[in-house]
């Protein structure tokens, strides 16, 4: 045969994958309705005044949730609410620009903002909420409008927060595959790493940062002109270096993987070395001058996020505290910082403080560090109650005067949203919800291979049934189904795994499956 003929028989082939790719998007959810959550979304546009708009109005959010949201079904209706709360209020946060879609933290403008009222802060929640989306120019133009929307250069505040952008991509490219994306950003991650490099990092190879940089103002380990080393930043630079050399490997370049797996297994080093307390059993912050903060912040679960740390004792003792009443666990959620310090809650009200009240952010942090220690470390500090039982307080938490609510951040005790009242805080996009729910509850974990795997964090006992449904991985729909009678969905007893409406694993118990494709 002529090579003429194998090339069009090839791109024949290629042609046909890329139709049933298609065509998997276009059939839609296996076995939840798009239209039976549609009432969600009609009470959201009528219990407010919508008063700023930006690309996509109330008018037009339920046809984009349409097109673009995986779907959730459960029996603890809260959960199902605050779900598709939270994807109709990521949407108000879409704006056009002149360089493309872009992303917002506050609807209202602010003074420090960037062009078009961006700020960096959230940037890599953002990425990783918003992954989930099926129609991926959103995420794409979001990432160019900061990176090159300046006249082909960075936003002029691009660095005036810390930052986890590449390992954000990199587990984004987890979820699409998209090879080409992933490599054309290859430059601009490494010119930002370098960024990092010249200006925050020490001689002894430790990154240094402020807390307001952080996003974490009024601090009890910090100050906004302290240059401290804490878990933050260096815990972002590990993250950053591992996702940096995964993709030089992706793109081909052994060597530049090779140095920025070298810079991160040095960072490493120096986190479990330097910022782990052996006294407070913790990741700590390290004053300019030396020595430890002498306080627990949660902060100090962010190594796990990016599963930093060794898995080996004694690192696995600091989750004990998201169980002590002392440490971070309070009616409404966890503390960012230790309840027992005798200066908690001590900076008044009102100005950002993170000297214990509970933040979204940081919550969605710990909670992601917490899934990632309960399904990829080996530990007896923690379980899968554990977990639950925070996601159902982060749910909880969010409701302000009987209504959905997401704002900046609120009382530990009483569940008081501290800014409820301030317009700047209404629908507060300054953190993750439904990444923690696909990942972490329901336990999707998506691979760079495109394997499947899934492990569950809902305690058996909890729920008799859930579905997630028309979740887009790699040009396929997923379905994750638990029906322990049966008689729920009729597709017989257990855990199941659907792709394109097949099912391709099942367990009659609520346990880790995995899928090679």
């Amino acid at each position: 045969m002529s090579n003429t003929k194998i090339t069009f028989l090839f791109a024949i082939i290629l042609s046909c994958l890329g139709a049933c790719k298609s065509a998997a998007l276009a059939q839609g959810p296996a076995i939840l309705q798009k239209e039976d959550f549609k009432h969600y979304v009609d009470y959201f546009n009528q219990m407010e005044d919508e008063n700023i708009q930006q690309a996509i109005p109330n008018s037009a959010s339920w046809e984009w949730m349409k097109d673009n949201i995986p779907l959730f079904e459960a029996p603890q209706q809260n959960f199902e609410e605050i779900f598709y709360y939270r994807w109709w209020t990521l949407r108000k946060h879409i704006k056009e620009t002149p360089v493309g879609y872009a992303m917002t933290e506050f609807l209202v403008e602010r003074s420090y903002s960037d062009k078009y009222n961006l700020i960096s802060c959230a940037l890599g929640h953002h990425i990783y909420e918003s992954r989930w989306l099926h129609d991926p120019k959103y995420l794409d133009q979001i990432v160019h409008t900061w990176y090159r929307g300046n006249e082909g250069k960075p936003m002029t505040k691009l660095h005036n927060f810390s930052s986890w952008t590449a390992d954000a991509l990199y587990n984004r490219y987890k979820l699409t595959g998209n090879k080409d994306y992933l490599n054309d950003m290859l430059p601009d991650l490494l010119e930002e790493y370098q960024w990092w490099e010249d200006n925050r990092q020490r001689e002894d190879g430790l990154f240094w940062q402020i807390d307001v940089k952080d996003g974490m103002e009024e601090s009890l380990s910090g100050g906004r002109h302290v240059k401290n080393v804490r878990p933050t930043i260096n815990s972002y630079m590990y993250g950053n270096a591992m996702a940096i050399a995964r993709i030089a490997e992706i793109s081909g370049d052994g060597k530049l993987a090779e140095i920025y797996r070298k810079k991160a297994q040095e960072i490493k080093s120096l986190v479990q070395d330097q910022l782990w307390n052996p006294e407070s059993l913790f990741f700590e912050t390290v004053k300019e001058k030396g020595g430890f903060a002498e306080v627990r912040e949660a902060i100090g679960f962010i190594p796990w996020y990016f599963n930093l740390p060794d898995d080996k004792n004694p690192y696995p003792a600091a989750w004990d505290q998201v169980t002590d009443e002392g440490g971070f666990l309070a009616p409404f959620g966890l503390t960012t910082a230790e309840c027992r310090h005798p200066e908690f809650r001590t900076h008044g009200c009102c100005n950002c403080e993170w000297d214990g009240a509970v933040w979204p952010f940081a919550t969605s942090q710990t909670m992601t560090a917490l899934a990632n220690l309960l399904i990829n470390y080996d530990q007896e500090m923690v379980g899968k109650p554990d977990y639950f039982q925070q996601m159902n307080k982060y749910v909880e938490s969010q409701y302000y005067r009987g209504r959905p609510y997401i704002g900046e951040y609120l009382d530990e005790k009483t569940g008081y949203w501290l800014k409820g009242d301030q317009e700047r805080s209404r629908y507060y996009n300054h953190s993750t919800f439904n990444d923690l729910i696909i990942t972490g509850l329901v336990g999707f974990r998506p691979q760079e291979d495109g394997n499947v795997v899934v492990d569950p964090l809902i305690p058996e006992d909890q729920w008799d049934w859930f579905c997630l449904d028309n979740v887009a991985y790699r040009g396929d729909i997923l379905t994750i189904f638990w029906d322990a009678s049966g008689k729920k969905y009729g597709k017989g007893k257990g855990l199941h795994v659907l792709i394109n409406g097949e099912e391709v694993a099942s367990s009659d118990n609520l346990v880790r499956l995995e899928v090679k494709r």
